[in-house]
C-alpha cells in the first residue's frame, strides 16, 4: 500500500512538473542583404523591452532599415536608419532601461548578445538594437555610466551572418561602405500580434 501511495505521489508531481514547463521563448528572424539570422528573446527578463521590440517587429518598421554601425572588435547596430542615411520615424516613446534585472537574470553582453542601444541618456532606448561580437563586459549593469546596456536576448541562429555584417568594410565614422540592409523582420512561430504604443517624434535613440 506504502508503495502504491509512493508511486502515485510521484506520478502527480511529474504532472505538476509538466504543467510547469516554461513557455517557448519567442523568436525572431531577420534578413539582410547578407543573409538571415534569428534571435530568440528573454522576456521573463526584460519585458517591458522585449514588448518594445515586438511592435517594432511586428509592425514592418525595420524593414528597410540598415546596420548604419559596424565595429569588428566590437558590436553591429542597426534598426533605426534607412540606406539613404536619414533617421526613420515616427518611433514609439523610449523604453524603460532593465540592464539591471536583465543582468540578475543572467543576460550579459557577451558575444551574440542582442542589446538595447541608445543615447547617454539611460532611459532613452526606442527603436535602434545591436548585436556583439565579442564579449563586452564594460556594457553590462552598472557600466560606465551606471545604467548599463540592456540584453534582452541572444542570435539563436546564424552567428555567421552576424560575422559577415561584422566584417565589411567601412568608413571612418563605423558605417558600412555598402548598406547592409534589413529586408524583413518576422516572429516565427505564432501570429504577430501588435501592441500599440504611444509614438515619439525625436530622432531614434542612438548608442
Amino acid at each position: 500500500m506504502k508503495l502504491r501511495v509512493f508511486l502515485l505521489s510521484l506520478a502527480a508531481i511529474g504532472l505538476f512538473s509538466q504543467g510547469q514547463e516554461a513557455k517557448p521563448k519567442p523568436k525572431v528572424e531577420f534578413t539582410t542583404s547578407l543573409g538571415s539570422f534569428v534571435v530568440e528573446l528573454e522576456p521573463d527578463a526584460a519585458p517591458k523591452t522585449v514588448e518594445n521590440f515586438l511592435d517594432y517587429v511586428n509592425s514592418g518598421f525595420y524593414k528597410g532599415t540598415t546596420f548604419h554601425r559596424v565595429i569588428s572588435t566590437f558590436m553591429i547596430q542597426g534598426g533605426g536608419v534607412s540606406s539613404d542615411g536619414a533617421q526613420k520615424e515616427p518611433t514609439k516613446r523610449p523604453v524603460p532601461n532593465e540592464a539591471r534585472q536583465a543582468l540578475e537574470k543572467g543576460l550579459t553582453n557577451v558575444r551574440g548578445g542582442l542589446a538595447m542601444a541608445r543615447t547617454s541618456a539611460p532611459d532613452s532606448a526606442t527603436c535602434q538594437f545591436f548585436i556583439n561580437v565579442v564579449d563586452n563586459p564594460g556594457l553590462d549593469y552598472p557600466g560606465h555610466d551606471g545604467a548599463g546596456y540592456c540584453v534582452f536576448g541572444r542570435v539563436a541562429e546564424g552567428m555567421d551572418t552576424v560575422d559577415k555584417i561584422r566584417n565589411v568594410k567601412t568608413n571612418q565614422n563605423n558605417k558600412p561602405l555598402e548598406a547592409v540592409v534589413i529586408t524583413g523582420a518576422k516572429l516565427l512561430g505564432g501570429p504577430a500580434v501588435q501592441k500599440t504604443r504611444p509614438t515619439n517624434n525625436q530622432n531614434p535613440a542612438k548608442k
